[in-house]
């Protein structure tokens, strides 16, 4: 159970959190970063090694051009300016997942600094938060303590993620909830992915992310002692780490007591975080510049040649879908949220009659239907043409919403496109004035208490006569003809 007591709201609105993240990304390189070994989670253990990245005598590290180049894509996604000759440093400390007892990492002379990642603050309102540096170092291996007989009493190594390559980006401290900083973490993973330079994936450890957390009353001018909250693996734990922290240093402050500056672990299972260690300060781990590696230069041209493959970021894809397809700016921002889903959008919007009917299908039909299965996008046996000919049946009113969604039913049942089930399965819709009028006036001859409501003044009614027509006619009659004529109908029996 947790460990912190109950603080009321009053107690807790005296005091500010300030909030800065670390986010390490593995990038997506075919190769480590200072070898040629390969660059691929999984593996049997300690089989993606060389003498370099074990840290035999005299192996000596190579940097990965590629590894520079995402790195500055990266940086330049979120705004970061690039430094044109940063410094590799080594970061010294002994654990035995890092067989050389040092990083490779930079320090005082990273790639990139001075970026933003915009948030939406608790108004809804855009807040700027500064991204102090991103720099480039190397992974160390993965200790393993379960899974194996001997477990209770060893620890066992696998060094086939020693040396892949690595981007840390460190934010201000300009977090002030938990919210912004899921929100800061979404947005960069989202910017992250559009680049294609990591898969980001928190499962495997492409994406991890430290919080340091401290608070501080509202009336002081100076931050509180700072927690690092470690070992966390989404983003909604994250949040509820930080959420629990933040109760617990204020607890302890309310108490006369002192936060003290560590490194703290997150046990979901316990909804709590507990301390690890004390919190080391940068001469703990006696950087020096690293004497077999020159300086990194990356110059004008350079940066020119690898911008030239920064897509469209998803700020600037949203605003543009909402001005060239005329969607809402909600919508825009769902279909931005991940690159593929957009650019997919996009071909079909160009193709069908009503863009608008197209996000409107992809966003809620398609998209419920993967989720019920499990299914990827591309995983859908409705195809880009399928969605185009429902989204323009519909939009022509030839095919109701509810027999879009009976078809739609058939399509993921059976795995076939939507083009073969219309042409199989083609409601037959009822177009026909005098038919539709016929079972509307059968319609208000069963319901005199709605006619009645509708006399009144409660146009609203209506919808209530739609639809006891739409189900007498078993879907198939035409909404727009059957709206028309309902109004029609009811306004002469006033």
């Amino acid at each position: 159970m947790p460990a912190v007591a109950a603080l009321s709201p009053e107690v807790l609105a005296r005091y500010q959190p300030v909030i800065g993240l670390e986010v390490h990304v593995q990038l997506l390189t075919k190769t480590k970063a200072f070898c040629g070994c390969i660059n691929e989670y999984g593996g049997e253990p300690n089989t993606h090694v060389c003498p370099t990245c074990l840290g035999l005598p005299g192996a000596l590290p190579v940097l990965n051009k590629q590894a520079v180049e995402f790195a500055v894509l990266a940086a330049k996604a979120i705004g970061c300016e690039i430094r044109e000759a940063s410094v590799f440093s080594r970061k010294n400390y002994f654990y035995p997942d890092s067989p050389k007892g040092y990083q490779i990492s930079q320090f005082d002379k990273p790639i990139a600094e001075n970026g933003v990642i915009v948030v939406p603050d608790a108004e809804g309102q855009p807040k700027r938060i500064g991204v102090t540096r991103l720099h480039m170092e190397e992974d160390a291996g993965k200790s393993l303590h379960d899974g194996f007989a001997d477990s209770a009493s060893r620890t066992y190594i696998d060094l086939n993620r020693c040396g892949t390559p690595l981007v840390e980006i460190v934010s201000e401290p300009d977090l002030r909830t938990p919210d912004e900083a899921f929100e800061y973490l979404t947005r960069l993973k989202e910017i992250l992915l559009y680049t294609g330079v990591s898969d980001c994936n928190m499962e495997e450890g492409s994406l991890r992310c430290d919080a340091n957390v401290s608070v501080m009353l509202k009336t002081d001018t100076q931050y509180g002692t700072k927690a690092e909250v470690k070992n966390v693996n989404s983003f909604r734990y994250i949040r509820a780490a930080l959420e629990y922290e933040i109760e617990r240093q204020i607890g302890v402050l309310e108490d006369g007591g002192r936060v003290v500056q560590e490194s703290r672990l997150w046990n979901n299972a316990e909804g709590r975080t507990f301390s690890m260690r004390s919190k080391e300060q940068a001469h703990d781990y006696r950087y020096f510049p690293e004497p077999d590696l020159p300086p990194l230069v990356v110059g004008t041209e350079w940066q020119r040649q690898i911008l030239a493959d920064m897509p469209e970021l998803p700020e600037a894809k949203r605003a543009r879908l909402v001005e060239a397809y005329a969607i809402s700016a909600q919508d825009a921002a769902t279909l931005a949220a991940d690159r593929d889903f957009a650019d997919r959008f996009e071909i079909a919007a160009k193709r069908a009659k009503s863009p608008r009917r197209v996000a409107s299908i992809l966003l809620s039909e398609i998209t419920m239907r993967l989720r019920v299965g499990g299914l990827q996008f591309g995983q859908s046996p409705v195809t880009l043409d399928g969605i185009v000919l429902a989204a323009d049946l519909t939009e022509a009113g030839e095919i109701s919403s509810k027999q879009l969604k009976q078809l739609l039913d058939t399509c993921f049942a059976e795995g076939h496109d939507f083009a073969h089930v219309y042409s199989r399965d083609k409601p037959q819709q009822i177009t026909d004035s005098y038919t539709i009028e016929m079972m509307i006036d059968e319609v208000i001859a069963a319901n005199p208490k709605q006619v009645e409501q509708y006399r009144g003044g409660k146009k609203t009614v209506s919808a209530f006569f739609v639809g006891q027509v739409m189900k007498l006619s078993k879907g198939q009659a035409n909404p727009a003809l059957l709206n028309e004529l309902v109004v029609k109908k009811l306004d002469a029996a006033v």
